[in-house]
């Protein structure tokens, strides 16, 4: 499998979403997505989760510094479209575990997927409110006992990655952190119009839409400036 470190991380070349999906089964880790905000600017300690799993071209940052290596054939694989593809791919055969959003959203959202996927085998699901540790040991307990063969975690970056690594510890599986993807899903939040995620530009349609993202966009910039200058 092709991969390059960028700036510390270990970033994999995928050239189909199928092919990602067959090794995400093959190795049974987790599944993190890798922008350019996260390549400019991820802890120590992110680096190195990403580092002993599988980081994928989530932004379109990461795409141009892996084709600028040499990866001409690398695509970008939004995780809010990747996880829908993965029970797709494999729904009939594998078991699942959702984690993430509020009650209502992720109830919503094991309701569609029940209604898309007939036969959908859902061992459980509960909301991303982990307030105490025996919340989370509840969780970690109940993972470790049903073995589930894919775990998707809706937290937020880098709550769910922190999560997931715990969950790892004691039950291998295919694991992917989704942020607010659950939302996404059920129509709670909008994503961009196709036309401005085909062009790789929904960064822009949700700065238009919130100029208050601007300064989370500046990354993206400065890091294709980094890479135009070959400093990454």
């Amino acid at each position: 499998m092709n991969r390059t470190t960028i700036n510390g991380i270990n970033t994999y070349s995928f050239t189909s979403r199928e092919e990602l999906i067959e090794y995400a089964f093959s190795e049974k880790k987790s599944l993190i997505a890798i922008n350019a905000e996260k390549l400019l600017h991820a802890t120590e300690q992110i680096k190195n989760l990403i580092n002993k799993n599988i980081g994928y071209c989530d932004g379109i940052g990461a795409v141009w510094a892996l084709k600028k290596k040499g990866f001409k054939h690398t695509i970008k694989i939004p995780g809010c479209e990747l996880w829908p593809d993965i029970i797709r791919h494999s729904y009939h055969e594998k078991s699942f575990y959702l984690v993430g959003s509020k009650q209502d959203v992720i109830e919503q959202t094991v309701n569609k997927l029940q209604s898309s996927f007939p036969g959908i085998r859902i061992l459980n699901y509960r909301d991303g409110y982990i307030k105490t540790e025996a919340d989370k040991e509840a969780l970690l307990n109940d993972i470790k006992t049903r073995k589930p063969d894919v775990v998707f975690v809706a937290l937020g970056s880098p709550r769910q990655e922190l999560l997931i690594e715990e969950m790892l510890r004691i039950h291998p599986a295919v694991y992917q952190g989704l942020g607010g993807s659950f939302d996404v899903y059920v129509g709670a939040v909008q994503r961009a119009p196709e036309w401005w995620v085909k062009h790789n530009l929904e960064w822009a349609y949700r700065l238009v839409k919130q100029p208050s993202r601007i300064k989370r966009q500046i990354p993206l910039v400065r890091f294709a400036w980094l890479l135009i200058i070959n400093k990454i």
